[in-house]
């Protein structure tokens, strides 16, 4: 497993082939001033570079799952600006397709039906809505499973359903909302393997939030570590692995150096946060 020097690690990506920007982007909740007033996020900027895999890791409650809302759509920014592909965003954008923490799968549809379902909703050919199915089913490893239910499979294979479901929409920005979160950890590993199988495939890029430090090392090429609330982003680690990586990075002596300072950093946060709260 290929290993890049951090001061190397800049020449990777070109850093002007932004993906997604958010730019001074806020997002409050409530009247400003009345007493429930929250202000979840920012001012935060972002910019995705085109076919990266960005983790975001944080303090509960920092805004992570705010940033992505925003980035696909969900959620309107209180202040700042939002862009995909040099579009403002305005409703989910054509092009992004989101994973949720939660099984999103329906129980009265099969593997099949499930996974096809965005697509006929888009009114999508038959033959090519057969086609697709047929190709993301058998890409996540649930051909056997294809006429099955949801209350069938396992907690993992559900989660493959809904990433399929995604895959089908061939999405050119993936938002995971802690997709594995539910997930005993060898299932998270296993899973992690296959979305980086995925995302090598697609070239898609990849914003992953989680509250997982090492899945996040394992699975990057940069984290995005946010403070408690309204989150910011407080450091930006590039990992320097091959693109060709997998779940044995595990084992390697630099995982244990990343997952450390992106501990170290969530640990100063947590203490200066329960300092002054």
């Amino acid at each position: 497993m290929t290993v890049v020097a951090l001061a190397e690690v800049a020449s990777v990506m070109p850093a002007d082939d932004h993906h997604a920007r958010l730019a001074g982007v806020t997002r409050v909740f409530g009247r400003p001033g009345s007493p429930n007033c929250v202000h979840a996020l920012g001012p935060i900027d972002l910019d995705l570079r085109r076919g990266e895999f960005f983790s975001v890791v944080g303090p509960s409650g920092c805004g992570k799952s705010t940033l992505l809302d925003v980035l696909a759509g969900l959620a309107k920014p209180t202040e700042g600006t939002a862009e995909f592909e040099g579009r403002p965003i305005d409703g989910v954008p054509a092009g992004v397709g989101v994973v949720f923490q939660e099984d999103a799968s329906f129980p009265w549809l099969t593997v099949a039906d499930n996974v096809a379902f965005g697509l006929r909703r888009a009114g999508v050919d038959a033959a090519e809505v057969t086609r697709r199915v047929d190709y993301a089913v058998g890409f996540m490893g649930l051909k056997a499973f294809a006429g099955a239910y949801p209350a069938q499979l396992s907690g993992g294979m559900r989660q493959r359903v809904c990433i399929a479901r995604t895959l089908v929409m061939q999405p050119r920005l993936i938002l995971l909302d802690e997709p594995f979160g539910a997930l005993d950890q060898q299932t998270r590993l296993l899973m992690g393997d296959e979305l980086l199988r995925l995302w090598r495939e697609t070239s898609a890029t990849v914003l992953l939030i989680t509250h997982a430090l090492d899945e996040a090392a394992m699975l990057s090429d940069r984290v995005g570590v946010m403070s408690a609330r309204p989150g910011v982003f407080i450091d930006v680690l590039e990992t320097g692995w091959d693109v060709d990586r997998d779940s044995r990075i595990v084992s390697h002596p630099r995982f244990g150096d990343l997952t450390g300072h992106l501990w170290e950093k969530l640990r100063a946060e947590s203490l200066k946060h329960m300092r002054e709260n």
